[in-house]
């Protein structure tokens, strides 16, 4: 499902270039839910970006869903995000304004799709994540754990093949954290999603089926089974 090949992001500060990742090579299973961990400023949020589309890499190759990245003009990358990639993001990033629905909604709106077949994907979606009693409510009448929730099924409602995590816990309570690192495993499990994770929250090892550890760039351990995920939770 995702291989990078040698890959290296160099960037510049300046005069100065910056090795955010360096000569990695990584292979990630379809149907598997992996962590990226390390200190900040390891390379995790770039090698996420990397798998994402949302950059390219100075040297090597990353072929994701079986098409090579490297080769993608912009506009092709985007139409490649639209279908194989689906975002959660730290902060929830959800529209105030909206209601859960509308905001899980919203990816829905470039395509050609009529809105009660929108609005019946959106609600499915919010089934699907354990929320669908709250999907007229305003994102400042959900918990934190809530929105989490609705932004995990605004990146499913396109049936995207591939889930991308950056720091989904890191703004939420220890209950809440373990309930969406469960719904995140779950999408592995029922669904057949490949979801990859950047964390920095040890409680998250005991969910995922393998972690990748870096650090100043490279891949310090090599990815490990979680065998005991299941006897842990």
């Amino acid at each position: 499902m995702i291989e990078l090949r040698d890959v290296s992001r160099i960037y510049r500060r300046g005069a100065d270039p910056v090795h955010a990742l360096d000569h990695v090579t990584l292979h990630l299973e379809p149907a598997r839910f992996s962590a990226l961990m390390g200190p900040s400023g390891s390379g995790k949020s770039t090698l996420l970006n990397l798998i994402a589309g949302l950059d390219r890499p100075s040297s090597g190759s990353v072929e994701v869903a079986g098409t090579c990245l490297n080769e993608l003009s912009d506009d092709e990358l985007a139409a490649f995000r639209a279908r194989h990639i689906g975002f959660v993001f730290q902060f929830f990033n959800l529209i105030p304004v909206l209601d859960a629905r509308r905001n899980v909604e919203l990816p829905l709106l470039l395509t050609h799709l009529r809105r009660k077949e929108r609005e019946e994907r959106a609600r499915t979606a919010l089934r699907l994540v354990g929320i669908a009693d709250r999907a007229e409510h305003l994102p400042a009448a959900l918990s934190g754990g809530e929105q989490q929730r609705v932004a995990i099924a605004r990146a499913i409602i396109s049936d995207p093949e591939i889930v991308v995590a950056d720091e989904p816990t890191g703004d939420l309570d220890a209950k809440s954290a373990s309930e969406v690192l469960e719904l995140l495993h779950e999408l592995t499990e029922r669904f057949g999603k490949t979801v990859v994770m950047v964390t920095h929250d040890p409680r998250s090892e005991r969910f995922v089926d393998e972690t990748f550890h870096l650090d100043k760039g490279v891949l310090v351990k090599p990815a490990t089974a979680n065998t005991t995920a299941e006897a842990s939770r």
